[in-house]
């Protein structure tokens, strides 16, 4: 039972991909519980096992709630029709999506192919992107809420990451151009970017680090960003251990051009304050604002 104040769902369709497991079956889970109607999506990779999906979706049943399994692979470019259709068929609306299917990788560019690379994006990139197309009529006639998972690697890069980085980092750019094109229609869209121990982090966390890493610890933030309560679009919040923060977009302070242009380069990646903008029309206007520019002074 829901606590007063806590995230009230009920009578909300929502859409979760890589629900299987770890981060995603915390989502779905979370979001039954708060009274959504869930289409749990995992495709089944192992057949030795039952579908991973569908034993979520029984688990949400079996606590008295409503779900249904999808078994569709994120990569098939018309996986995300088919799970619109499909919310629509069952639950007869559509409020949310939470696009959180996605594969890592960790493959220096020396050894990565193109093939390789294309397929990193076809999952992570594409696979959000074929969903999020799919479901944007549906949401902008009544309103709806998006949620795409981003990663830290999107914001930061990382050794030997640079598919799942630019994958990971194309994502948070989809949010925040579909986040101007949405409000209108009250369609929100935002990032998350979690930190959750789960089969693909696992490995590489120190000793006593995933106790502090409860995927159900970032499902409060999802089911939040998929109620109507939301009232944030276009933004990345970090988020685990029970804690969040927002990742944005800054730019710094005008540096002169008129001398040396090293000294210039590290000035500006010095210059305070820094700045974050809403679009890229409120950045151009602010860059050609005509403020005068800081001199460059020696690195």
């Amino acid at each position: 039972m829901m606590r007063a104040g806590e995230t009230d769902l009920t009578g909300r369709v929502v859409i979760v991909t890589g629900a299987g497991k770890g981060l995603g079956r915390a989502y779905a889970l979370d979001l039954a519980a708060r009274g959504a109607s869930v289409v749990v999506n995992n495709r089944w990779s192992d057949r030795s096992q039952p579908p991973s999906a569908e034993t979520v979706a029984a688990e949400i049943t079996a606590r008295g709630g409503r779900a249904v399994a999808n078994l569709d692979s994120a990569e098939d470019p018309a996986s995300g029709q088919r799970l619109v259709d499909q919310a629509l068929e069952v639950f007869g609306r559509l409020d949310g999506v939470v696009s959180n299917a996605g594969v890592p990788e960790t493959q220096r560019l020396h050894r990565q192919t193109r093939e390789g690379f294309r397929r990193i994006f076809d999952i992570n990139f594409f696979g959000a992107f074929d969903l999020v197309h799919a479901a944007w009529p549906v949401l902008s006639k009544n309103g709806g809420r998006i949620v795409v998972s981003a990663s830290s690697a999107g914001l930061h890069g990382g050794d030997g990451m640079a598919a799942y980085a630019s994958s990971k980092a194309a994502l948070i750019g989809l949010v925040r151009g579909l986040a101007t094109e949405g409000r209108p229609r009250n369609v929100l869209i935002n990032a998350i970017a979690p930190y959750a121990v789960t089969a693909m982090t696992e490995q590489h966390l120190a000793p006593g680090l995933a106790e502090r890493m409860d995927p159900a610890d970032v499902a409060p933030l999802v089911s939040w960003l998929v109620s109507e309560a939301c009232d944030v679009t276009g933004q990345t919040l970090v988020s685990g251990g029970g804690r969040l923060r927002i990742a944005t977009a800054v730019e710094g302070q005008p540096v002169s051009l008129k001398g040396p242009i090293g000294p210039a380069v590290h000035a500006a990646m010095r210059a305070e304050p820094r700045e974050a903008y809403p679009d890229s029309h409120t950045a151009f206007a602010a860059f050609m604002d005509g403020r005068p520019a800081l001199a460059a002074t020696p690195a």
